[in-house]
């Protein structure tokens, strides 16, 4: 059972991602933030001496436990890493209730709009994509040493094209909903039958 202290944390975190995810991280206040969940200011700064401090817990304690869990470690024991990759795709496009397409991703808008402005969010955030992209080299490699994948695709790359999809299509589907989502899926699927 967690204490008084750790659930108080726990709410100004998931209360401020919800705040952070639907109007942006420097849009949202701590006043805000504080009357959402409805403790004191002191509480508040008994926690995080800062919004600053507050953003980056969100990242270390909310996202990177989540992406390591959701991202990292079905990676790990993949039999068809060319079938998991696109399962993958698929179930964070289409089967998180977490996120809201209109919202896109609550970590790719803070890349966006934070790793430009603070270097302490962007090695926050480095630190959590560069984990994503190594359990896909990972993986890719382990499926290229099986022979799944040719031996002249070029691992990092196709990690990075990958990542650079699922952002890019996050953003596209703020505008255009889910058929930015299956457009980008069909052509992922072809991209990834062709690394046999």
């Amino acid at each position: 059972m967690m204490s008084k202290a750790a659930t108080t944390k726990k709410l100004i975190l998931n209360k401020s991602l919800e705040l952070i995810y639907k109007n942006g991280y420097q849009s949202t206040s701590i006043d805000e933030i504080i009357a959402t969940t409805n403790v004191t200011k002191g509480a508040f700064f008994y926690h995080f001496k800062s919004k600053e401090e507050m953003g980056l817990a969100i990242i270390n304690e909310i996202f990177f436990p989540t992406v390591i869990d959701g991202l990292v470690h079905p990676l790990e024991k993949v039999d068809n890493i060319i079938d998991e990759i696109y399962k993958m795709l698929h179930s964070i496009l289409f089967d998180h209730s977490a996120f809201n397409i209109a919202y896109g991703c609550p970590v790719v808008n803070l890349v966006e709009e934070m790793s430009p402005v603070s270097e302490s969010f962007r090695k926050a955030l480095s630190r959590l994509l560069l984990r994503v992209q190594q359990a896909l080299v990972t993986a890719l490699e382990t499926a290229q040493r099986n022979g799944q994948i040719r031996k002249d695709v070029n691992c990092k790359r196709v990690a990075t094209f990958i990542l650079s999809g699922y952002c890019g299509v996050r953003n596209m589907g703020k505008l255009f909903g889910k058929e930015s989502y299956s457009n980008f899926l069909r052509e992922i699927k072809f991209y990834l039958n062709q690394l046999k």
